[in-house]
């Protein structure tokens, strides 16, 4: 909660559809800000079939752990762009997310 209570804006691109280019939408929105200079974060939510980490180029990378959590992937050296995605978590690209109930809602959190 503290690094949220530090960030001082969030957009959120979702539907209720898919193929509708969420991930391409968002990850344009995301690389536009950090060219600008901003310190931007993306979080790749989608269980079915999370592409933001392929659409930057880090898929593969090794998400570290820290006594506060996760480390989301930097997209590239000395960018501004962090990266966490449920693809970090997955063995393949063609593994499923089974999650369900407490352990997908705790994930999201």
């Amino acid at each position: 909660q503290r690094m949220l209570q530090e960030g001082t804006r969030a957009v959120v691109v979702l539907s209720g559809k898919g193929g509708v280019g969420k991930s391409s939408v968002a990850t344009g929105i995301a690389v536009s800000l950090a060219e600008e200079g901003n310190k931007v974060g993306i979080l790749d939510l989608d269980l079915c079939g999370p592409s933001i980490a392929r659409i930057l180029g880090v898929e593969g990378k090794e998400v570290m752990q820290s006594s506060e959590g996760w480390l989301p992937v930097q997209a590239g050296e000395n960018n501004p762009l962090a990266v966490m995605s449920v693809s970090f978590l997955l063995a393949s690209r063609d593994n499923a997310v089974v999650w369900r109930g407490p352990k997908k809602n705790a994930m999201i959190k």
